[in-house]
């Protein structure tokens, strides 16, 4: 690797796939691949130089160190007063970002760089969602949907005179999310439309959160000129990773912050030491000046709170 930056970037990706209970997601706003595992999961880690997988029977994933690439900690607001979210951001430059962007469903032939082994003679099938930051893809050996994708080749789809989308629903192949430097694969089922999604890895492909053509949900401060193609999810310390809430761990918290220090927004690192200040000090936190501050100011309530209830506020 080049330099210190790339380096202590490709760290903090090695850290926590090494950790099970931090979670990723790669893909675009509408389309995005999740990929978790439980602690007593048999988990294959291959590591080189340059790139970290982990890989179970439900899915995997695969980051690789790359230059420019940017993480950006941030803290968002939930409906609960008492908690709160909290995600890196791995960005690229707006330039730097793009993958294929295809908007027709396309073959793009056996999947030679397959995480696993035997996957790597079937099939991959680029599904044509134009995404700007992740080629949203599947992967399959089945014949007969082989021959299926392959007669709606360079149609959208969705478009029902070649009904690919139901073919696929109904055959569940494997899932394969790619950006400039992560890939994540998914080999769960795909739950049927009045489904629910399964436990552990799993995909969403929302048309309509497709349609707004954004790159990231509106919720998340990323600078202009940045775009997300992977989240980090780190171990919450209020909520397993169903969400639910648990007791709270002081040094889930404490990692956190530590990367909201190293890899936060200058503006929200100094307005939340603002309301942390105003709180020690007993007194009205200053007023926030936009969404994100407001998610901040929340998320930091929740926070307070919690630690005050369990740990003390130190």
């Amino acid at each position: 690797m080049a330099n210190d930056e790339l380096r202590e970037t490709f760290e903090l990706l090695v850290r926590h796939v090494l950790d099970p209970h931090a979670s990723w997601s790669v893909g675009s706003f509408g389309a995005i691949a999740e990929f978790m595992r439980d602690e007593d999961e048999p988990v294959d880690i291959h590591r080189t130089e340059g790139s970290i997988s982990a890989v179970t029977d439900r899915g995997g994933i695969r980051l690789s160190a790359w230059p420019g690439l940017r993480p950006i900690a941030y803290e968002t607001a939930t409906a609960s007063s008492r908690s709160w979210s909290q995600a890196v951001a791995l960005c690229l430059p707006e330039a730097q970002c793009g993958m294929a962007e295809r908007d027709v469903l396309t073959e793009i032939g056996a999947d030679r760089h397959a995480l696993r082994e035997r996957d790597r003679d079937a099939i991959l099938f680029d599904l044509g969602l134009a995404q700007r930051q992740a080629d949203i893809c599947i992967r399959t050996a089945d014949p007969a949907l082989i021959d299926t994708l392959r007669a709606a080749c360079g149609r959208p789809v969705f478009d029902m005179a070649r009904p690919a989308m139901p073919a696929i629903v109904a055959a569940g192949p494997h899932r394969v999310f790619l950006s400039r430097f992560a890939r994540a694969e998914v080999y769960q089922p795909i739950p049927p439309a009045d489904g629910t999604s399964p436990i552990g890895p799993h995909t969403h492909v929302l048309p309509v959160l497709l349609k707004a053509r954004r790159s990231h949900a509106a919720t998340a401060p990323i600078p202009p000129g940045w775009i997300p193609a992977a989240h980090l999810f780190p171990a919450h310390p209020a909520a397993d990773a169903l969400g639910q809430a648990t007791a709270f761990e002081p040094e889930r918290h404490r990692a956190f912050q530590a990367l909201l220090g190293r890899h936060g927004l200058p503006n929200l690192k100094l307005y939340k030491q603002g309301v942390m200040h105003a709180l020690r000090e007993r007194r009205p936190a200053p007023a926030p000046a936009d969404r994100f501050e407001k998610a901040v100011l929340r998320a930091t309530m929740a926070q307070w709170h919690l630690q005050a209830a369990g740990v003390g506020t130190g």
